[in-house]
């Protein structure tokens, strides 16, 4: 009974350091290899999970007071993973410009400016 409980808080503590990780993906961007730290972090937590939450319903766990429930959630903890790696930094996937890269144009148009302007004196 006592591996039943330590799979259980372990898979279910790796989905929520996943899910911390995915709704800060955004944070992680700001630093160039913060993205591709983060996705690997979402994939190897979300399959170790996926893994986990297997063996739990093999092993004849309840999750959640279900039976059944385990293998749903590892299923969507390998989507999650799957997902979670398909956008890669330097890909423009969604087709729109993020702040970081507006910023980052600005901050060169102004430095371009005082360029132009420095060389004309």
């Amino acid at each position: 009974m006592e591996v039943l409980s330590l799979l259980e808080t372990l898979s279910l503590s790796a989905c929520g350091v996943a899910m911390l990780l995915w709704m800060s993906i955004g944070t992680f961007t700001r630093a160039p290899w913060g993205e591709a730290f983060a996705q690997r972090a979402i994939l190897i937590l979300c399959v170790s999970s996926a893994i986990m939450l297997f063996a739990f319903h093999h092993l004849g766990g309840e999750l959640f007071g279900s039976r059944n429930v385990a293998r749903p959630f590892a299923l969507v903890a390998l989507i999650v993973a799957a997902a979670g790696s398909l956008n890669i930094k330097g890909e423009d996937v969604q087709g729109e410009i993020n702040p970081h890269q507006i910023m980052r144009m600005r901050r060169e148009e102004v430095e371009e400016t005082g360029l132009a302007e420095a060389e004309e004196e």
